[in-house]
């Protein structure tokens, strides 16, 4: 007979309970490996994240309204019975005339203007409406030369406003002219993207902008022909956010940094990305750069 040996139960529900503990793999070996991570949507993976606990409300306005405008406005199609044209490049290609003896086995030479212009957008549908894919907020410290405190300020405003941990950028090379010396901390930056980003712009738009005074919106010739734009703030305009004005007293006044913000969207061209942060709300003013 085997020996039972007395042992505390609380021992042994130790000892069951651990038997079927599952830690996944630090590293992921391939997809041919017996033990696979979990995915990254269960509680026991290494890069679970919880939340999303609520809808943005400019993200909500985006999907139900301003996506299916935008499609509108720029969607292009045929009326029912129409077939479509296809044009083959060999019915496009010249012939050479036999003038003269080099003519003779060279390829055919590629087409010479045309009566029918080629559209310069593609056609709008679903799968290419412009929309938001991230926001970055920069703020170049001139006070950190003389005193790091600034940066440290700076990010304490940053971190608070845009919820995620700045990034301290140094100075690539020494100026001696401005005192700047390599490797020196200088600015500030932040990569926001999914709701953070949604959320940032949302209070971006509807509370601190509307109440700057004398704001005339954002220039019109500040996009980079690829759908982003930017725009600045000044140390007052910062002091507008919401995370910063409850908790004003906590900042020096003097040490409150002006921002740079970049708004990135999917748009191809500047008219698209113009359009779609029209939509959300943000003016524009002066001449408005058509690539």
């Amino acid at each position: 007979m085997r020996k039972i040996s007395a042992s505390s139960p609380s021992k042994t529900a130790t000892r069951t309970r651990a038997r079927y503990q599952f830690r996944p793999p630090r590293y992921y070996r391939g997809p041919l490996h017996p033990v696979q991570p979990p995915r990254p949507s269960e509680p026991n993976s290494r890069e679970f994240v919880p939340g999303p606990f609520g809808r943005e409300r400019l993200e909500d306005h985006f999907h139900n309204t301003i996506a299916s405008d935008m499609m509108i406005l720029s969607y292009t199609h045929l009326p029912p019975g129409v077939p479509r044209k296809k044009v083959d490049i060999k019915d496009r290609l010249r012939e050479w005339d036999d003038s003269s003896p080099y003519h003779k086995n060279r390829p055919l030479k590629g087409p010479k203007g045309g009566s029918v212009l080629r559209l310069m957008d593609k056609p709008g549908t679903f799968h290419n409406v412009p929309k938001l894919t991230g926001v970055t907020v920069h703020s170049m410290v001139k006070g950190a030369l003389q005193d790091q405190n600034w940066i440290t300020s700076t990010r304490m405003i940053v971190q608070s406003v845009t919820g995620l941990r700045a990034e301290v950028v140094e100075a690539k090379k020494s100026v001696q002219g401005f005192g700047l010396k390599a490797e020196a901390p200088i600015a500030v930056k932040v990569n926001m993207q999914g709701q953070l980003a949604w959320r940032f712009l949302a209070s971006l738009i509807d509370i601190v902008l509307p109440r700057v005074k004398e704001w005339p919106g954002v220039k019109g010739t500040s996009g980079d022909s690829s759908g982003n734009f930017s725009l600045g703030l000044t140390p007052e305009g910062v002091a507008l956010f919401p995370e910063v004005e409850v908790n004003y007293d906590m900042y020096p006044p003097k040490l409150i940094p002006g921002m740079h913000i970049t708004i990135h969207t999917s748009a191809n061209n500047d008219k698209d990305g113009r359009k779609l942060l029209q939509a959300f709300g943000l003016p524009f003013y002066g001449k408005m750069r058509r690539a």
